[in-house]
């Protein structure tokens, strides 16, 4: 018999040693980092029913995945193309049963049949991070802090990467201000022409934007006033209610990454199951590395209760790139280093509570500089002033210690096995006291 020679299908990769060490260097920092701000990993199987995705994304979406059937009667499967719907299917299942807010992450292999591209292929790892059943800006915020603490842990700087945000209700706003119908499909419709801005020339645009009903010119001088005053920390409303992100950003300067983060009402993320707030990590500019948004109606369409919901996606592919082009992919030796060193610790290293009204704008703050310090901290999701049941809920996540701020500036620390509770510190003193 002749002699065959095999290659791997169009779109896969081989991953020999060295390579599989980068690929396990990107699967560290998106674990240590989710594990890091609370979320617990969740998995699911490798394929579904097909109509769990066409559920959420339309008929449309069956050309872009690998489909099959069995004989005897079953329903169509397909490779998983993304896991949020998964994810839906399991809140669903078990909704009554789940914290509020529940926070899961996963990071396994996707599948897409779509012609393969720089930065895109038809197998690639992804990294889910989802917070389901509360509905606030500190929740948006949280979630777009996940990306950014990613980004910082890789070695990025603000200027080599922003966080575009978008937000599909302002920009509804001010569509319907510009005479697009009130109605879902004719602002569908305008959104998904705000999409194409980036990717068409100018003249282009305003025929996308015409098509749809509204002049592109007029939409983004009322765009840019709200991008304005995003970027300056103003309230102004030009004409439209902007409350909702004048909130947005004042809890992402409370999380220390308003610098990171610019206002864009041109980002739309055109799929009809974005609800609200939405965003996409770029690149120089144009090169997105993940995206995601707030998509309050999934979990009620694949059969659980109404249920807000915010997440993000992140790609191995493009952020390998990426970290190779702007030279921060670590060596091969320092690789080894790296995946040797601790991972990040499962049970909360650190449980921050205010003592009072006063110390409550301490939390938020201490909580993200301990999580860039490279421990996992959490803050109570409970309304109370009480610190004994603060206390109780440090204990019940199972949290080695407990920060009680009896100010914005000061607090102590209580170590949860053994009770003993340190003098009164600055929190910088804090923060160093428990990277020891």
């Amino acid at each position: 018999m002749a002699k065959q020679t095999f290659q791997a299908p169009s779109g896969t990769r081989d991953f020999y040693p060295v390579e599989l060490l980068r690929r396990r260097y990107v699967e560290k920092l998106w674990r240590d980092t989710s594990i890091r701000h609370g979320f617990a990993e969740i998995d699911g199987p490798t394929f579904e029913h097909l109509d769990l995705y066409t559920v959420k994304s339309g008929e449309g979406i069956v050309s872009e995945l690998f489909s099959f059937k069995r004989d005897g009667g079953e329903k169509d499967f397909a490779l998983r193309p993304e896991f949020t719907p998964t994810l839906a299917r399991l809140y669903a299942a078990k909704a009554n049963a789940l914290p509020k807010p529940t926070k899961w992450f996963w990071q396994q292999t996707c599948f897409r049949a779509e012609r393969p591209q720089r930065g895109r292929l038809r197998e690639f790892m992804q990294w889910n991070c989802d917070i389901l059943g509360e509905q606030s800006p500190r929740v948006d915020a949280d979630a777009i802090a996940v990306a950014v603490d990613l980004l910082i842990a890789a070695g990025f700087k603000p200027g080599q990467i922003s966080v575009k945000i978008g937000s599909r209700a302002v920009a509804c706003e001010i569509l319907k201000s510009l005479g697009v119908a009130a109605t879902d499909e004719a602002l569908q419709q305008a959104l998904v022409a705000l999409d194409k801005a980036a990717k068409l020339r100018p003249e282009d645009f305003e025929a996308e934007c015409g098509k749809a009903g509204f002049s592109g010119s007029a939409y983004r001088e009322r765009a840019r006033a709200i991008e304005s005053g995003f970027a300056t920390g103003s309230t102004e409303a030009s004409r439209v209610d902007v409350s909702s992100i004048a909130a947005l950003r004042t809890e992402l300067a409370a999380l220390g990454i308003a610098d990171w983060c610019t206002l864009d009402l041109n980002i739309a993320r055109g799929l009809a199951y974005y609800t609200g707030i939405v965003f996409e990590v770029i690149v120089d500019g144009e090169r997105a590395v993940a995206g995601g948004g707030r998509y309050d109606n999934l979990i009620e369409l694949v059969g659980g209760p109404a249920t807000p919901a915010i997440g993000f996606g992140m790609g191995d592919v493009v952020l390998a790139l990426v970290l190779q082009d702007k030279g921060l992919m670590p060596s091969d030796d320092e690789l080894l280093d790296l995946l040797s060193a601790p991972s990040a610790s499962y049970r909360p290293q650190a449980f921050v509570i205010a003592a009072n009204d006063a110390a409550d704008a301490g939390v938020r703050p201490l909580v993200a500089q301990l999580r860039r310090a490279g421990m996992h901290a959490r803050s109570s999701s409970k309304t109370t002033r009480n610190v004994g049941k603060l206390l109780q809920d440090a204990a019940a996540q199972k949290s080695h210690r407990a920060v009680i701020l009896e100010t914005a500036d000061t607090g102590k620390i209580k170590d949860l096995t053994t009770q003993v509770e340190s003098a009164l510190m600055p929190v910088a003193d804090i923060v160093a006291t428990l990277r020891i």
